[in-house]
């Protein structure tokens, strides 16, 4: 606990709640009461004269947790989309306080540590009050649980314990939820369209089931599977939801297509909807323009060097070093003016005053008007770029078979090994199928008596050539494999991107650059041939839309005889593949620019 008065504890905290929520205009004030936030005022719980550690903790947390939501919380669309229904409503309340909390819990170890201790507070004294419900509540429990799944952290004992009262009624029914609505924490309206179906997943599996726990504590337990009026908070529920599922193209086409984009980045893999048999007329619009896949157990990401044996690896190498031999001098004098230029834009100044260095003849004159005074030095100071990662998406589909992918190989090569000397660290990945027309995901289709719509339909091939804290030379051999016979088949190019992103989001650089690299829309004929023509198509848009507006990774697109423009706010398109190096380092160099 700080060595400070109640009042200095008091100005620090709301100076910390101004900072953390971003609210240069905002009252603070301390009653008795709990938290409470009003236009332009935040009441918090008022301080003991003697502060102990729980009390700090819990007064800092809670001024943190209120923080958080003025930062992150966007009342009318949770006004919006919020439930009718009393108890659906409080869960949703609680579901939406722990995604703010998360966030900030994500960046700031300090929050996370002042909130977790505020929630264990918080339970205790609940636990320990006569005038408190003693039965754990599910919207509290819910909040816990998703703090626990979020953060990745344990809870403390006294929530951990009002949690487990709840738990394996929760995770029965609804554990599948917490992945996506993790992968959404940073789209509010995608976020709370997951959230709603979550818990009426929850309402509908309790249906005739036991309550959590023993039979002495049923009576207790909140009524959130009363089976009086179930049909109709049901039907109303479900028609919340859809009303956000299914609103206009231009609004909630796009958000549906956050909500499913984002359920997909998971780490290195895809997790994707696997309910496909639609019911009803409004759930068979929703199958058709929803983006799902079959299945994805045959997916898979892969390191290079293990798709082939390491001689014929390095027998590769050859032939791509030989390609680039052939053009030495083209490829040296790219590679030197592209250092050149991202060198030439780091910022250099001067430190002055030193003891050693260069002598500084503008402070001379001190020396001559009093002799006794040392002559200054001075010496140049070089800072680096803002902590950068670029990676490079690299198309590997058939058509790119020949001098095109070759180029593309030869291209990335000479990034990877500027931009390490320019100290930018850099990742090199590639993306195709397993199989022509389908593999063993339309075999599993077929196995399922070829249901309507099935989504994706294909065996995904993620594979990294180069990660980003991979030196250029270790990696260096991997990038003959683009050269491969048989390597390159169909194109799925919207998973690809969030495949990317996802391990680009994961990096700890302040900046995040993505250079797509493709030849053509996305093409999969399994996956065309049993879903509408342009279902790749208008997939790839919603995650180019997500990426460009809702994450801070930089996008950038170089197309090849493909007009990517109309897609990708910033890109190019060549007609030429010996324009590849060269165009690609102009828009890195662009990007640089810009910062």
């Amino acid at each position: 606990m700080p060595l400070l008065s109640v009042d200095d504890f008091k100005r620090a905290t709301a100076v910390a709640i101004k900072a953390i929520g971003r609210k240069a205009v905002l009252e603070v004030g301390f009653t008795d009461a709990q938290t409470q936030t009003d236009d332009g005022r935040l009441s918090l719980p008022e301080p003991p004269p003697k502060m102990t550690p729980v009390d700090f903790g819990f007064v800092r947390g809670s001024a943190d947790a209120a923080a958080l939501r003025l930062r992150y919380h966007n009342s009318r669309t949770h006004k919006i989309q919020s439930p009718s229904p009393d108890d659906a409503r409080e869960a949703f309340d609680a579901l939406e306080q722990a995604r703010c909390e998360a966030l900030g819990a994500r960046k700031l170890k300090g929050v996370a540590l002042n909130i977790s201790a505020m929630m264990d507070e918080l339970i205790h004294r609940k636990t320990n009050s006569p005038a408190q419900q003693k039965t754990p509540s599910l919207a509290t429990a819910l909040r816990l649980l998703a703090w626990e799944s979020f953060t990745n952290s344990a809870l403390p004992p006294e929530a951990a314990k009002e949690a487990s009262f709840w738990r394996s009624f929760i995770e029965e029914r609804g554990h599948d939820y917490w992945p996506k609505l993790a992968a959404l924490l940073n789209n509010q309206k995608a976020y709370a369209a997951e959230a709603l179906r979550f818990i009426a997943a929850l309402d509908k599996n309790a249906e005739n089931k036991d309550r959590p726990n023993d039979d002495a504590k049923k009576k207790d337990a909140p009524e959130y599977e009363s089976a009086e009026g179930e049909d109709e908070r049901e039907e109303e529920r479900q028609k919340e939801m859809r009303s956000v599922a299914d609103q206009s193209d231009d609004e909630a086409g796009a958000e549906e297509g956050d909500s499913s984009d984002m359920d997909k980045i998971s780490g290195d893999g895809v997790e994707a909807a696997q309910d496909l048999s639609p019911q009803g007329d409004e759930d068979l619009s929703s199958a058709v323009t929803t983006y799902r896949a079959f299945t994805t157990e045959f997916d898979e990401v892969v390191e290079a060097h293990k798709l082939c044996h390491a001689d014929e690896l390095s027998r590769l190498r050859l032939m791509l070093d030989r390609q680039v031999s052939e053009m030495q001098s083209f490829v040296t004098r790219l590679a030197n003016r592209l250092q050149r230029r991202l060198m030439a834009q780091q910022m250099r100044h001067w430190e002055f005053d030193l003891e050693e260095g260069l002598l500084d003849a503008a402070r001379l004159a001190r020396v001559v008007v009093s002799p006794s005074h040392p002559l200054s030095y001075k010496r140049e100071k070089h800072t680096d770029f803002r902590d950068t990662v670029v990676t490079l998406l690299i198309d590997n589909s058939g058509s790119m078979r020949g001098r095109p992918i070759t180029l593309a190989a030869m291209s990335a090569d000479i990034l990877a090994r500027t931009l390490e000397r320019c100290g930018v660290k850099s990742e090199i990945l590639g993306f195709t199928t397993r199989a022509w027309k389908g593999g063993k995901a339309r075999e599993a289709w077929v196995k399922a008596e070829k249901p309507p719509f099935p989504g994706r339909l294909n065996d995904l091939r993620h594979i990294i050539y180069k990660s980003a804290d991979q030196p250029w030379r270790a990696a260096k051999k991997n990038l003959g494999l683009m050269l491969r016979e048989g390597l390159l088949k169909e194109n799925i190019d919207g998973e690809a991107l969030l495949w990317a992103a996802g391990r680009l989001t994961a990096r700890p650089e302040a900046r995040k650059i993505l250079m797509v690299l493709s030849d053509g829309a996305p093409v999969d004929d399994s996956t065309l041939s049993t879903n509408p023509g342009n279902y790749l198509e208008q997939h790839l848009k919603t995650v180019i839309d997500w990426i460009e507006n809702h994450t801070d990774i930089e996008l950038a697109a170089i197309g090849i005889g493909h007009d990517v423009t109309r897609t990708y706010r910033h890109a190019v398109t060549i007609t030429d593949t010996e324009q590849l190096a060269p165009v690609m380092t102009e828009q890195l160099v662009e990007l640089f620019d810009k910062d």
